[in-house]
């Protein structure tokens, strides 16, 4: 039978990359600060650093934590704060020290936040003391020895940092009162470093650069072994695709996805230094007027981000008004993109949303559309360079064209391994080099990959698979729809049937409206046999809907006794 697996084929693009042309992430950083010194690296809150500057607050990080700390390469140092100047300052020090990241989601409960600082056995955290009462809670019950800790404003510069962290502590009240011995400040830390030396570690390819962990969303949360050769190999795929749009220090990215999040970690802070671009960082992107208001200060030219995030942007009158001549480049990954926002988006702003995919395990890169697409087209794209992807059935041969299966990817961004879990890690890494993504996908005839949706969340309708993102593409194209969550609940009859939760964009849409315009769309046993209205659906930090969440309030109905 004829190959499924295809290589990438872009036009401009090759269809290898080197890996071995560096050794290491902070090899690749130490290039780029040199090349783009006087170039602006980031900005937050109307501050921006140079590469200059981060090349010495790196460095004073660095040799802090070596020094100071007493930290040998291998070491993990636990991350938890938002999109601040402190973020990238502090992880590229880590690499830069011969250490281990270990990134954490500010918004962990102190269950979860023990869980990873357990697993991983960091013993180094940085946090924002918003966060620090959920350590607090359980810092005793982990291998927790060295706390830095940090407040927002704090590398604004003064007076401006004062007002920030002052309004933020006692006007604003984001800082629930907390108590932890013996913490030390972040700028002390790059006070203190900036005396010492940064001793030169020897890194390699298979040193483990991230331990990233995943969502969780199948039990406990794994942390995904990201070596430097996954992330150097990412970066370089990345920059490879994008070549033929960008230009190297000349860049500006909106960097609105939380930075401790794979997808913006290596697509914004990583390709993007790598390139000499600006990353504009936005601490707070829920908050869509503020964020508008900042797009308006910069002539942007890139900028990734989640479905709901810009379905957020569309619907916010004052986002259309934004001078879009500079922008070039949209992509959106971590979810699927829905057709009714890709092509409002393409109308307002006139730049195509390009759709990629990617997932922890392979740092995240696999697939991206070609960068000179110019409508949406429903699919993921073109594997990568040095990438390869086929479609699997359940016993692990290939499927014909067109018929869906597993997606299974391999390429040097594929992961090492999960932390200290081999059994986990078998039942994902296949022999070859393979990773089995758990993702349903076809192959179109010209070699363009199309996700159906997770194995998980498919719904089985009497023996008919029903994919919760074809649902829910065809509810968002109302024009009374805002979002939507689809799902699959028990039924005596079918087995299951399908249910769509809804936030309206208009306020006078009817459950009956809704399953009208689905009948004209799909097919009988796919049409939504409920719809619940809700004024906002269960999300990630990330802006990811959490169908989890759904599915275990339906559950929970079940077992509750009438």
């Amino acid at each position: 039978m004829e190959k499924i697996w295809l290589k990438n084929y872009q036009a401009g693009v090759p269809a290898e990359i080197d890996v071995n042309a560096y050794k290491s992430v902070a090899e690749v950083f130490e290039k780029s600060v040199a090349k783009f010194a006087d170039r602006p690296a980031f900005a937050n809150m109307d501050k921006i650093i140079t590469y200059r500057e981060l090349d010495k607050l790196t460095r004073d990080f660095g040799a802090y934590l070596q020094n100071k700390l007493g930290l040998k390469k291998g070491d993990r140092v636990a991350v938890m704060m938002p999109n601040l100047l402190q973020y990238p300052i502090a992880v590229f020090g880590i690499l830069r020290a011969g250490l281990t990241v270990v990134n954490v989601n500010p918004l962990y409960t102190p269950r979860e936040l023990e869980h990873q600082l357990k697993d991983s056995g960091a013993e180094t955290i940085v946090i924002l003391e918003n966060f620090a009462i959920t350590l607090q809670d359980v810092l005793k019950n982990t291998p927790v020895k060295n706390v830095i800790t940090t407040q927002i404003g704090d590398m604004l510069g003064f007076p401006k940092s004062l007002i920030v962290n002052m309004v933020v502590k006692h006007v604003k009240k984001m800082v629930p009162s907390w108590s932890i011995h013996n913490t030390v400040k972040f700028n002390d830390t790059l006070t203190q470093g900036s005396r010492l030396k940064l001793n030169p570690v020897q890194i390699g390819h298979d040193d483990i650069a991230f331990l990233q962990y995943t969502g969780g969303t199948t039990g406990v949360s794994k942390g995904a072994m990201l070596t430097n050769r996954n992330i150097v190999a990412n970066m370089m795929q990345a920059h490879a695709w994008l070549k033929p749009m960008v230009r190297e220090g000349q860049e500006i990215i909106i960097t609105a996805l939380p930075l401790y999040h794979i997808f913006s970690l290596t697509a914004n802070c990583m390709v993007f230094t790598e390139l000499g671009g600006l990353n504009i960082l936005i601490t707070n992107p829920r908050d869509i007027p503020a964020f508008v208001k900042e797009l308006q200060k910069y002539p942007v030219t890139c900028m990734t981000g989640v479905n709901t995030l810009f379905n957020a942007l569309i619907n916010n009158p004052d986002f259309g008004k934004i001078d879009f001549s500079t922008w070039k480049l949209a992509l959106g990954g971590g979810m699927a993109v829905q057709r009714a926002v890709a092509e409002k988006w393409k109308q307002v702003t006139g730049v195509p949303l390009i759709e990629a995919y990617g997932l922890t395990e392979t740092s995240p890169a696999a697939c991206i559309n070609p960068m000179d697409l110019k409508e949406y087209n429903g699919a993921i794209g073109l594997p990568v360079p040095s990438t390869e992807c086929t479609v699997r059935d359940e016993a692990g041969n290939e499927v014909p064209m067109g018929e869906p299966g597993e997606l299974w990817v391999r390429g040097p961004q594929v992961m090492k391994g999960y932390w200290q879990r081999p059994d986990e890690s078998a039942k994902v890494l296949k022999e070859g080099g393979w990773l089995a993504t758990g993702d349903m996908a076809i192959v179109t005839p010209d070699g363009f990959f199309k996700l159906v949706d997770r194995k998980k969340d498919m719904i089985l309708v009497s023996g008919f698979n029903v994919y919760p993102n074809e649902i829910e593409d065809v509810v968002a194209m109302h024009a009374g729809v805002l979002e939507v969550a689809c799902i699959g609940i028990p039924d005596d009859k079918s087995g299951e049937v399908v249910k769509v939760y809804v936030v309206k964009k208009d306020q006078a849409l009817t459950e009956k409206e809704v399953i009208e315009h689905c009948k004209k769309n799909l097919t009988g046993y796919k049409v939504p046999k409920y719809v619940e209205f809700r004024a906002e659906l269960p999300k990630t930090n990330v802006g990811k809907i959490l169908r989890r969440a759904l599915r275990d309030e339906e559950l929970a109905k079940t077992k509750t006794p009438a």
